[in-house]
């Protein structure tokens, strides 16, 4: 028996296009994108950034999965990052721009990068500005043969938006011992 493949290969491209766009078309959730939490839903990824406690998840969220998008929505317009240059005894800083920048390199050269958040010493403020410092362990992995340990402290302040009630960080003051 022979087969004439000019006949049978357009159809089968045909059957397999119409039923990929078919199910693209009826699903409704990006498989790529991480899902938001919704109460008393632990499974979730990502956390509503709509309590500090969402904000320091989705920080490490960001940093576990090299995820520039999530960090940048974790930052408000005006951030500034400060950390204090050793070499010239005095405190530098920059904006949101260079911070997305440094942040995304860092991104692209880690192997891999684990962020835990420890003990809060400082938490105060009101419901619309809140300073926290909070304790951290980072480790980055450049290589097997190149992994970087930090600790120290990160001095947040954070305010929450009135618009969308989600809280973002307007600056971190870095006091790492790097």
């Amino acid at each position: 028996m022979t087969y004439n493949l000019k006949n049978i290969y357009p159809y089968s491209l045909k059957m397999f296009i119409i039923t990929s766009v078919a199910f693209l078309s009826i699903s409704c959730e990006n498989p790529f994108a991480p899902r938001l939490s919704k109460d008393g839903e632990n499974s979730a990824l990502l956390s509503s950034q709509e309590s500090i406690d969402g904000v320091f998840a989705n920080f490490r969220y960001a940093y576990s999965f090299k995820d520039t998008l999530v960090y940048g929505n974790l930052l408000e317009s005006d951030f500034i990052f400060i950390f204090r240059n050793y070499e010239k005894g005095i405190d530098e800083s920059w904006g949101r721009e260079q911070e997305m920048l440094t942040t995304y390199r860092l991104f692209q050269a880690a192997q891999s990068l684990d962020l835990l958040w420890n003990e809060v010493f400082v938490d105060v403020g009101d419901t619309v500005l809140r300073d926290v410092a909070r304790s951290f362990n980072l480790t980055i992995v450049f290589n097997p043969a190149d992994i970087v340990r930090l600790n120290g402290i990160a001095n947040l302040r954070l305010r929450k938006s009135p618009t969308d009630k989600k809280w973002r960080i307007v600056s971190w003051r870095d006091e790492s011992n790097y």
